[in-house]
């Protein structure tokens, strides 16, 4: 049976920014094996917290170091979100994960969009800095989101 790593919120897991779900999708992944991440939570980050969003780039700019993720009070947390991104993919290979299934516009696990760092709802084309991580790490992403 295939192991996917798949973004807590998604599960039904009240772990957002707002402290909520985002969706509880568990029972159309019930015959595969889950692993439920949140890189943030991973991080350090508490539940709630503040909205964050990349400025400059997308994850793969934070990684390269051309980006910084910012809180919408201004306040960097790059490097947390970098360690949450490396804990996910850590974790990922422990458990032998060749996939992830994750969230599209999080600043961690952004498929196919992000938010475009003005904090005013905009949305470009980009993805997070775990989703970033893991194209580099060979991680195939699928998005049900």
């Amino acid at each position: 049976m295939k192991i996917f790593i798949v973004s807590s919120c998604i599960l039904g897991l009240e772990c957002r920014y707002d402290g909520k779900a985002f969706a509880d999708l568990s029972d159309k992944l019930k015959d595969c094996i889950t692993i439920p991440v949140c890189p943030e939570q991973l991080a350090g980050f508490p539940t709630p917290r503040e909205k964050c969003e990349i400025v400059g780039g997308d994850g793969f700019d934070v990684i390269n170091g051309k980006a910084r993720v910012l809180t919408e009070s201004g306040k960097d947390v790059t490097e947390l979100f970098l360690k949450g991104a490396k804990m996910t993919l850590k974790i990922c290979r422990i458990v032998k994960a060749s996939d992830a299934i994750l969230k599209d516009l999080s600043p961690s696990c952004g498929v196919k969009s992000i938010y475009d760092g003005s904090f005013s709802g905009k949305r470009v084309k980009g993805v997070g800095v775990t989703t970033a991580l893991f194209l580099k790490n060979g991680i195939k992403i699928r998005k049900i989101i």
